[in-house]
């Protein structure tokens, strides 16, 4: 049992404080204190990122702006290098286009010439037709195309050029008609034969590389 140091009263087991003087008891536990909110600032929240967003892709739409006016300002000073610099000049049917960058490019209708271009015997007698005659020069490979009639029938003609061209790749023949084709050393010949009423008509297309330029 215990007794209050103050006044000598006894004291109830567990009191804090004496029942008859009011004074503190020794060793008795302090009554808990009740916890108070936080004043403090409250946590900080993350800021939006929309405007962020937009500024980025502002950046990228004005960057691929930019490198499309780049490119556009590139090709055309590049277009007006090669217009400055190419000269064209014609003569009759025969053209000639000089440029820095392609090279000399050559074009011609004129049948006399495209026949001496084809670099193929002409079947004797055949007469050179005005229609359909062509030839084009470009980097050292002429492509030239002439176009023929003859009084005998198409496969004499196809007799006479079968013999020019005995190890041609394609070779097809009847009595009307018949297609040669020729490629040696990396020259192709072409060959179109076919009936024209008693007579024949037939084609010449030939592809020769490192050919220069056209006759005039």
């Amino acid at each position: 049992m215990a007794f209050c140091n103050s006044c000598g009263a006894t004291l109830t087991e567990g009191a804090g404080f004496c029942s008859k003087c009011g004074a503190p008891v020794a060793g008795a536990a302090a009554p808990p204190r009740m916890s108070t909110p936080s004043s403090g600032p409250a946590p900080a929240t993350a800021a939006p990122t929309g405007g962020s967003g937009l500024k980025n892709l502002l950046i990228v739409v004005g960057a691929i702006a930019l490198i499309g006016i780049f490119c556009i300002v590139a090709l055309t000073f590049v277009g007006l290098h090669i217009a400055r610099r190419t000269r064209v000049t014609q003569d009759g049917e025969h053209v000639r286009v000089e440029t820095p960058f392609f090279g000399r490019v050559e074009a011609s209708k004129d049948p006399e010439e495209a026949a001496k271009n084809l670099g193929v015997d002409i079947y004797p007698g055949a007469d050179l037709q005005n229609d359909g005659a062509s030839t084009a020069a470009v980097a050292g490979i002429r492509t030239t195309t002439a176009n023929f009639e003859s009084s005998d029938a198409a496969d004499k003609v196809c007799g006479f050029y079968q013999s020019k061209f005995p190890n041609a790749r394609v070779s097809t023949s009847d009595r009307n008609r018949c297609t040669i084709v020729s490629d040696e050393r990396g020259n192709m010949v072409t060959v179109n034969v076919e009936s024209n009423g008693d007579g024949s008509r037939f084609q010449i297309t030939s592809v020769l590389k490192n050919a220069g330029s056209s006759s005039q």
